[in-house]
């Protein structure tokens, strides 16, 4: 078999057998055989590995594992591991990926790892008094704020600066919310944060005047934010009867919506989410954390709209960009417990968190393409029944060669539903 050393662009990719694709994988990214194991399966997670992760174990649960291909990111060639049970989200994903390489790709960057530690204070007489305090006491409280550890200083992290919002008028009176900035490095950051909030809030208590309440990291990480931006010839995007001008003119159509209409932009949103959660699982990240932080961040405004923005430059090129918080690691957790997470990681060749997270903006931006491109041109329901239907034909009982006969047919007669697959599927065994 022709191995891919280097590049994503790996013509005919889904139409290999698993096997197939995984020695792909195995020498893209030099994979051990422990490594290649550990994304096939049972191998990949214990049942006593289990029990150490979480309470109450009674098994372990299973997610499709795929592989996004033709990914470019500032230059460099990228395989991306997706743990998702949706159909057309990895194939949307490699599809996007194709035409943003007809622009060069995509280009990522993003802010420095910071996250924010909040100390909710109650029970101060005078906010503006307690405010002047804690200002004054800044270099103190981030001294003690950074010493429970001493090894995230060593690596260049640690308690980076101090804000204080006042809230004069709260369901229990008035509050002061502390923020303090962590650089947390290549770590998601919430352990190391609300550590260091335990050890300081009695000196926060005692300079406010006040009583420390809530010690919390907060999953709006807005100032850790990943940003991608990609650059697409128009005559890359045609399809069949669709010129690639109109196509481009229905994608710019289709985003305005989601940036107008709330009720648009949490369907919009949620695509976008589809590639990022899917990398997010796959390398043990904290989905549930980056989808409040994302959601939030959508709403930031006032208004709750679109993550990305897509226009025409001229009617030469599409142009995309997108923007999140992305509090994601490389370090601890279940990126370094979860056998398949390490090998999926190590798939993925990043070196650092702020890799991580560019690469997971660049998905999300490419599945965002893909679903405006599928919306524009052909309808959404199109490409997506035709891998739905393969479900659906396993859901009525089908196995084998049968699984892709009775889809066919679903998809033929644009009636992918459950009763007709089980009265074709009753059909070809008798036939």
């Amino acid at each position: 078999m022709q191995e891919h050393h280097g590049t994503s662009r790996i013509p005919g990719f889904y139409e290999m057998s698993a096997e197939e694709r995984l020695a792909v994988a195995r020498a893209f990214a030099d994979l051990s055989p422990t490594e290649t194991a550990a994304l096939q399966g049972p191998e990949g997670l214990s049942l006593p590995r289990a029990e150490q992760m979480v309470e109450n174990v009674v098994g372990i649960f299973g997610l499709p594992l795929g592989i996004a291909t033709n990914f470019t990111i500032n230059g460099r060639d990228y395989l991306i591991p997706m743990a998702v049970e949706e159909p057309s989200v990895i194939a949307g994903a490699s599809y996007a990926a194709r035409l943003a390489r007809e622009g060069g790709g995509f280009v990522a960057d993003g802010d420095p790892p910071l996250m924010i530690g909040q100390l909710q204070v109650l029970g101060v007489s005078d906010l503006d008094g307690a405010r002047d305090r804690i200002l004054s006491a800044k270099e103190d409280i981030l001294r003690r704020a950074g010493e429970p550890d001493p090894l995230l200083r060593q690596l260049g992290g640690g308690p980076r600066d101090l804000e204080v919002r006042l809230f004069r008028e709260t369901p229990v009176g008035p509050m002061m919310v502390v923020h303090i900035l962590f650089d947390v490095r290549d770590v998601m950051g919430a352990n190391v944060v609300n550590t260091a909030l335990e050890a300081v809030a009695p000196l926060v208590a005692e300079v406010a005047g006040g009583r420390v309440n809530l010690r919390i990291l907060s999953n709006l990480a807005d100032r850790r934010v990943a940003r991608a931006r990609t650059r697409i010839p128009v005559d890359a995007l045609g399809h069949e009867e669709y010129g690639g001008l109109e196509t481009a003119r229905g994608i710019v159509e289709a985003w305005a919506m989601a940036e107008v209409d709330p009720y648009r932009a949490a369907t919009h949103n949620k695509g976008i989410m589809n590639g990022i959660d899917a990398v997010a699982i796959a390398t043990g990240n904290d989905w549930r954390a980056i989808e409040a932080g994302a959601h939030a961040y959508a709403a930031r405004s006032g208004r709750y709209t679109s993550l990305s923005t897509w226009s025409l430059e001229g009617e030469a090129y599409l142009v995309g960009s997108l923007a999140l918080p992305l509090a994601v690691g490389t370090v601890g957790g279940a990126t370094r417990v979860h056998p398949a997470a390490r090998a999926a990681l190590k798939l993925l060749g990043v070196k650092s968190a702020a890799e991580l997270a560019q690469v997971m903006v660049a998905v999300g931006l490419a599945q965002n393409l893909a679903a405006l491109r599928a919306l524009a041109a052909e309808g959404i329901q199109r490409g997506h029944m035709a891998l739905h239907a393969r479900q659906v034909a396993m859901a009525a009982g089908a196995t084998g060669d049968l699984v892709a006969r009775v889809a066919e047919r679903l998809v033929r007669e644009r009636a992918v539903r459950l009763d007709r697959a089980q009265e074709v599927l009753k059909e070809l065994e008798q036939g």
